[in-house]
This record gives structure tokens, C-alpha cells and sequence, in this order.
């Protein structure tokens, strides 16, 4: 099957948005959240959600993309509840937050592109401290705007 003109673009795009990586601004990672600080921004997160009425699974990894808390509130889809779990390992490992990934792949028409470990959807988050990347923090339950909602008023948290 031929690639079609907007699945290369997206290639390209996911391509560059990996290089950039590297950058020279771009935060580095520190030390790795603790399950306190973990605990913190979820309750924040889980919060916001619970004052929206959407039910949500939210998820805080280390910078390693692995998972340091977890927690899904009542009635949350069950793909939403490993979705959470992906997106925060997303984020954490390229850096950004997940709708970056969104935007790049929705341009691509009918064709889903993704790399490895990404999960192309919005509501994760890197989590920074002192400048440093020290985990990431993902929300999915809702649309990708409730999502990132929940997830930032996590973020607020620190």
C-alpha cells in the first residue's frame, strides 16, 4: 500500500520532533519524582476531575516512563485506565507533552503514525522541578482537552 502525502509529512514531522530532543533548551531530566511528590499532583489532578464530574485514571511515571503512582477514580473506562499508564510514559520519555504527538498525527488524515512508546493522544505531561524533567503525569478518561485539564491542575500542585 502506497504512503499517502500526509502520512510522510507526519513521518517527518514525528522524525524532527524526536531530533529536537537533543536541543540545547529543551529541559534535561533530573532526579526521579518520589512517591510523595507523586501523590501530590495526583490528588491535585484527581480533584479537578472529580469537580468536572469526569471520571479519569491518572497516572505518574519517572523519567524512565515507569510507573511511581497510579490511580483510577470510580466508573472510568477500562482503556482509559491503561491509556493514562502510556501517555505518562510518553511524555517522560520524548520530553513533551502528548498532544504534541496529537497535533503531528492528526494532520496525517485517516492514517494513525506513532513511534515506539508513544501514545499520541493529549493529557500527559513532563513533570519539571527546579527546571529538571523528574517524571511525567497523565489524565485520560475524557476528551483530550478534559484530559490535559486534569492533568495540569496536577501540575499546578507543585
Amino acid at each position: 500500500m502506497p504512503i499517502s502525502k500526509w502520512s510522510a509529512i507526519a513521518a517527518v514531522s514525528l522524525v524532527s520532533m524526536t531530533s529536537r530532543a537533543h536541543a540545547d533548551d529543551e529541559p534535561k531530566y533530573g532526579s526521579d519524582i518520589s512517591v510523595a511528590t507523586a501523590k501530590v499532583i495526583a490528588a491535585a489532578a484527581v480533584k479537578s476531575c472529580g469537580d468536572h464530574n469526569w471520571p479519569m485514571a491518572i497516572a505518574v511515571t519517572d523519567t524512565h516512563g515507569a510507573l511511581v503512582y497510579y490511580e483510577k477514580m470510580d466508573d472510568t473506562e477500562l482503556g482509559s485506565a491503561q491509556a493514562a499508564v502510556e501517555k505518562a510514559a510518553s511524555a517522560a520519555l520524548y520530553k513533551r507533552p502528548t498532544r504534541a504527538f496529537y497535533d503531528v498525527t492528526a494532520k496525517a488524515g485517516p492514517f494513525m503514525l506513532t513511534m515506539p512508546g508513544v501514545l499520541a493522544a493529549p493529557g500527559a505531561w513532563p513533570v519539571l522541578k527546579d527546571g529538571k524533567i523528574i517524571g511525567a503525569l497523565a489524565a485520560s478518561g475524557g476528551t483530550g482537552d478534559q484530559d490535559d485539564v486534569c492533568a495540569k491542575a496536577g501540575l499546578a500542585a507543585l
